[in-house]
């Protein structure tokens, strides 16, 4: 859940952290998870990519909905290959102090759609370019 679904009166939508944006229960898999698996999940929740994590939520990798084309389209079998085969190890993250601001910025700069929100190399959410138009919306709700 995000924070910015529990908002009962108008905040200045810059001091909106990625911390109060966030998805905070977000969908991951682990790096033996079958690419077929994988696929699903992200089909059948409507989501472009999940976040890799260890026992300890240790953020490893993402795999996105390229990874997968990728494979396929290298003619290999989504049942047979594991998240760690496929994944981006080197994922850029944000903490949760991040501003709506910077946010926007970042997700503008580089392309991006969402980026993992970590907590001392663990993964505490997930950040979405919908999630930042949402708590804007939902700051200014009764801002004057």
């Amino acid at each position: 859940m995000r924070q910015t679904e529990l908002l009962t009166k108008a905040i200045d939508p810059k001091s909106l952290t990625a911390g109060q944006l966030m998805e905070d229960a977000p969908l991951t898999c682990g790096p033996r998870t079958d690419g077929l698996a994988i696929a699903r999940l992200m089909t059948e929740r409507r989501i472009g990519s999940l976040p890799v994590v260890d026992e300890e939520r240790t953020l490893v990798g993402l795999v996105t909905e390229h990874d997968l084309l990728q494979a396929m389209s290298e003619g290999r079998d989504l049942r047979k290959i594991a998240a760690a085969d496929i994944m981006t190890p080197s994922v850029l993250t944000v903490t949760e102090e991040r501003s709506l601001g910077e946010l926007a910025t970042l997700f503008q700069d580089r392309y991006l759609t969402r980026v993992p929100v970590v907590r001392g190399g663990k993964l505490v959410g997930v950040v979405a370019r919908r999630d930042l138009l949402f708590g804007y919306v939902r700051a200014l709700r009764y801002w004057t």
